[in-house]
């Protein structure tokens, strides 16, 4: 499939946007034109190692001018959408052949008719050259990232993330949902990072038996395809019970199984999970997670890889500061990214604040380190970044961010160390 073809997902359905005519809010008819809001930005950054290498570094200030539109309905009564496409050039001062075009789009739509049926759309475009991409899942936190690296050349990647659900209430604390998610990743230089597709369908059931026992099932069965990596399907499957003790604390239990079938000469492999887990709300602003249990991984072929399974967070949502610590073990798997390193044992620990100094004026700090092991290559990285942010609305319509970052990676392989600074000033004017 061609890049053209995987941006068709995001704009077909934003054509369908203009034919609605209008929506009724409060009585009153308002025209779906007047919630577009078009917008230009400008951006400035300093890169001193484009291509993440450990020796001969290239530096360059790159210039990003972008224009822009926002859409926003939040209906009253059962319908609405949340929307940004922007397409902007993004110039190299030194490197002139490394500049690109760079569209970017975020759709979240959703509909509910009855009987209680709820119809959802997300869709996510983006094209960039980082070395590091950054993470795109919906649950994915700030200035965190995948693991597979673009490291010693220049490469434009477009990826776009397509996911349609619908979700049926059949009672009152009872859910079905069924999501399809397809996943588009293409790589210009694709001789040296190849391109990838994800066909992802899971089902998903939610029930709780009374005000204290529920549980969730569901299933993920995916088809992973290649350009020259052995395509796969892995079907895997969660079952979590959850015992509430009362309205701020609850104990829950998870099972999950994978089994992954790869074409030769891939290796095929089952992975057993296990754990246990408690979360308790300290206020209603603060929430804290802990979680353990054990992972065992039985490759067809090979020896297995075990290890502790845990996750411990803590969450603050309030009006001035915000705030997220976790810490993180176990396994993870890379696919559908420039590398598709497969399957690692992973250890991770991110911290991420954000502080309202003033009325207009705020600022953020975020840390992560991680530590992969990779199953295929032997692989072994520790990887650590911290990012310093600030916003501030300078008018109405005219606003200013700042991000500072830095990170290094440490590797057991050769030539693939490597640390970077960035630098980015962004200015946008918005109607």
């Amino acid at each position: 499939m061609k890049k053209k073809q995987s941006i068709h997902w995001f704009f077909g359905f934003v054509s369908l946007l203009f034919t609605l005519g209008s929506i009724s809010i409060g009585g009153a008819e308002e025209s779906i034109l007047s919630k577009f809001h078009p917008y230009v930005g400008v951006q400035e950054e300093y890169n001193d190692n484009i291509l993440l290498t450990n020796k001969n570094k290239i530096d360059d200030f790159i210039t990003t001018a972008m224009a822009g539109l926002r859409f926003s309905a939040l209906s009253e009564k059962n319908y609405g959408a949340d929307l940004n496409v922007a397409g902007g050039f993004v110039d190299y001062a030194k490197h002139h052949d490394f500049s690109y075009f760079n569209p970017f789009g975020n759709l979240n739509a959703w509909y509910t008719a009855p009987p209680p049926l709820t119809f959802r759309i997300r869709d996510y475009l983006m094209s960039s050259d980082a070395g590091r991409e950054q993470e795109y899942a919906v649950s994915a936190q700030p200035n965190q990232f995948l693991l597979s690296t673009q490291r010693g050349v220049h490469a434009v990647y477009v990826r776009n993330v397509v996911e349609p659900s619908v979700d049926y209430q059949f009672a009152q604390d009872g859910t079905i949902s069924l999501l399809y998610r397809n996943n588009i990743y293409r790589n210009e230089k694709s001789s040296l990072f190849e391109d990838s597709m994800e066909n992802t369908i899971s089902p998903r059931l939610t029930y709780w038996f009374d005000i204290r026992n529920g549980i969730v099932l569901e299933h993920l069965l995916t088809f992973g395809e290649f350009e020259r990596s052995p395509d796969f399907v892995s079907n895997l499957t969660r079952a979590r019970y959850t015992y509430r003790f009362n309205p701020m604390t609850s104990i829950f239990g998870v099972y999950s199984y994978q089994r992954l079938d790869s074409k030769s000469p891939g290796i095929s492999y089952d992975v057993h999970n296990p754990s246990l887990g408690i979360e308790h709300k300290f206020s209603p602003t603060l929430t804290g997670t802990a979680q353990a249990g054990y992972f065992w991984q039985f490759p067809d072929q090979g020896s297995k890889t075990e290890g502790l399974f845990y996750m411990l967070s803590l969450a603050k949502s309030a009006e001035r500061t915000t705030y997220t610590l976790s810490f993180q073990g176990g396994y993870t798997e890379d696919y559908f990214t420039a590398q598709n390193l497969g399957f690692a044992k992973y250890y991770r620990t991110y911290g991420t604040i954000s502080h309202r100094l003033t009325e207009k004026l705020t600022v953020g700090v975020t840390g992560s380190m991680e530590r992969p092991t990779f199953s295929s290559s032997g692989e072994k990285d520790w990887i650590w970044g911290i990012w310093g942010t600030a916003s501030y609305p300078v008018l109405r319509w005219l606003s200013l961010s700042l991000r500072v970052g830095h990170i290094e990676d440490h590797s057991n392989v050769n030539g693939s160390n490597y640390s970077q600074y960035r630098a980015i000033l962004y200015a946008t004017a918005a109607l």
